[in-house]
């Protein structure tokens, strides 16, 4: 091998893990921004105007704008002149499908979750108890601390969903749950009153683990997840879609 090739062989193998941080970095960061609803549903993505906020070039920043809009983070608006991305917009209809999804799987994880062994199972059912009480008690503080009300409900889900799901299983409840936290941390405000209902439904979530009754748990998720939709549905027809176009 000529040196000079040697010399660009040696450039690309450092530069290739390099790469692949710099993509990621800009995956998280931006997915981060969107979530978090400092980057708003419906807003213009300008690659330029991204570069500059996140301090990276634009081959990461595409390619982040592309896995994010695969998992429906980032939509295109097709222009009579341009292609462009927007943050997507919170829509009802966007919640019931999504809320649906995210039932169905953390379904499959409850399911899991009552059929582990029962020392691994009771486990499972004693901090799933701690954090449902944790939520009741947050629920009955005024003015509700919406931060820690999130936390708990977040962790209360995930506890079964890691219990009883399988790799495959986490990975895709990965990708998907953050996207019902853009709803959750946006319309907030007007969810905290429902509280004392989400906790029951809970409830009816833990006793099926508990009783290791795996299909039950599965239907008393998915159950739970839909009055949500409904609950969240009631709220977007009230405060109005956000983002869209």
């Amino acid at each position: 091998m000529a040196p000079s090739s040697a010399r660009s062989a040696r450039a690309r193998a450092t530069d290739s893990p390099q790469r692949g941080a710099s993509v990621e970095r800009a995956y998280w960061q931006l997915r981060g921004l969107i979530v978090r609803g400092q980057l708003a549903p419906g807003s213009r993505l300008i690659e330029s105007e991204l570069c500059e906020r996140l301090g990276l070039s634009r081959t990461p920043v595409r390619s982040g704008l592309h896995r994010l809009e695969q998992e429906g983070y980032v939509t295109v608006v097709q222009g009579r002149r341009e292609r462009r991305l927007m943050v997507a917009p919170l829509t009802q209809a966007d919640a019931r499908e999504l809320f649906q999804i995210i039932g169905h799987l953390e379904g499959l994880g409850a399911r899991g979750a009552a059929e582990l062994p029962e020392p691994e199972r009771g486990a499972a059912v004693a901090e799933l108890h701690r954090l449902n009480d944790a939520l009741a008690l947050a629920g009955k503080v005024v003015p509700a601390d919406q931060a820690a009300l999130y936390d708990v409900d977040m962790a209360f889900h995930r506890c079964y969903v890691e219990a009883g799901g399988g790799p495959r299983l986490l990975a895709l409840h990965a990708a998907i749950k953050p996207q019902t936290e853009r709803y959750v941390r946006l319309y907030v405000s007007s969810l905290t009153e429902d509280i004392a209902k989400s906790v029951t439904e809970h409830e009816a979530i833990i006793a099926q683990i508990a009783a290791g009754s795996g299909m039950l748990a599965q239907a008393a998720v998915e159950l739970n997840w839909r009055n949500a939709a409904t609950r969240l549905a009631q709220v977007i027809g009230t405060q109005g879609e956000l983002g869209h176009w």
